[in-house]
């Protein structure tokens, strides 16, 4: 377990978030938004997550089911996290990967990605296609 630390690029949006990468892994999913964003994240429990600095910064966006919370810097306009409710994890948060401050590159390249098909609500599986994630 090691406390990772990440912010926005303007440094608005400062959190800081506990995980270990190569047991937890990465994510990417292939719904609208995910896909638009190039969204690559780590997820980890709400409580092992701490928003340090820019509550008052951040802007939130939801959309269809009004599930997830995709939150970013409204000064620079960097996705930092989404937050959410997984029925197999409970209350989520999933930094993004391009947020992080200070990983290793070879331990981020190491670590296992999960793939999700939530672009057919088939959030406990992987979609047919990756590549383009």
């Amino acid at each position: 377990m090691k406390t990772y630390r990440g912010s926005c690029h303007c440094g608005a949006v400062r959190y800081e978030a506990d995980f270990d990468l190569a047991a937890t892994g990465t994510v990417k999913c292939n719904c609208s938004i995910c896909t638009k964003m190039r969204f690559w994240a780590v997820q980890v429990g709400a409580s092992a997550f701490r928003l340090v600095q820019g509550k008052e910064a951040l802007g939130e966006y939801r959309f269809g089911a009004h599930r997830d919370g995709h939150c970013f810097c409204r000064v620079c306009g960097v996705n930092v996290f989404s937050t959410g409710e997984s029925v197999l994890r409970g209350p989520f948060v999933a930094v993004t990967v391009a947020s992080l401050d200070d990983f290793e590159v070879e331990e981020l390249v190491s670590a296992p990605v999960r793939y999700i098909d939530g672009a057919n609500d088939n959030w406990g599986a992987a979609p047919v296609e990756t590549r383009h994630l």
